[in-house]
This record gives structure tokens, sequence and C-alpha cells, in this order.
């Protein structure tokens, strides 16, 4: 199945459901092939009841700007583009308030499937 994005908005934007051990919650998340990892904010995180303590692991993440320290965590599960993953291990990091996604769609989500993009038709599918 295919799903339509924006070509305007300048990012490629999945909506995704992602559950935890008290609830769910519905992302919008910007789809990044450079991205090794699935990058969600805080807030959504903490309400779905991901153990975000101080003795939570933490692992160093290059981005395009910095170095820097964020915890990982793992989700009971993520869905989006017509597929899950169970248990995916995500990194929780705080956005900035400029930030209109909830966080990135990284290609650990996508691995071993077949992503299309087509920007003639403006829609993106995971085979």
């Amino acid at each position: 199945m295919t799903h339509p994005f924006d070509p305007k908005r300048g990012v490629i934007v999945v909506q995704a459901e992602l559950f935890g051990p008290v609830g769910s919650a519905v992302l919008s998340l910007a789809l990044d092939t450079g991205a090794t990892a699935t990058m969600i904010n805080v807030a959504p995180l903490a309400a779905i009841g991901c153990d975000l303590s101080p003795s939570a692991e933490f692992v160093q993440v290059t981005t395009g700007s910095s170095v820097e320290y964020v915890r990982r965590v793992r989700v009971d599960r993520i869905k989006a583009l017509d597929h899950m993953r169970d248990g995916l291990p995500v990194l929780a990091h705080t956005l900035p308030t400029s930030a209109t996604i909830d966080g990135l769609l990284g290609i650990d989500f996508m691995q071993g499937r077949k992503l299309i993009v087509d920007f003639g038709l403006a829609a993106v599918s995971l085979l």
C-alpha cells in the first residue's frame, strides 16, 4: 500500500503508532534513510510508559551538528507504513521546539524491506 506525502513540506513525513507498557501514541515521523536508528521525542515515550530513568542505557549519537549521548529505550511495538516491529530499540531525544515532527523513522525499522519513494506520485511504500 502506498502512503501519500506532501512534497512541499521539505521532508517526507509518515504516521506511526508507538506502543508502550501503559498506552500508545500516534506520531508524525520524518522518513530518514540517513538515520541508522529511529529517534523519538522524549514526551511521547514518557506518555506510553517507556523507562526514561537516569539508569537507562545511554548511547553516543552523531548528529549533523554534534555528538550527543541519548537514552536508548525499547518500545513494545511500532507500526508504520503497514509494517510492525516488536521490541524495537529507539533513541529518546528532545527535539527542538521548532521541529514539526515527533521524531525520525530510521533504517532500523525498514531493515530487510524494500522502500519505494515515488516523487512523481508523492507517495511512499514499504514492501
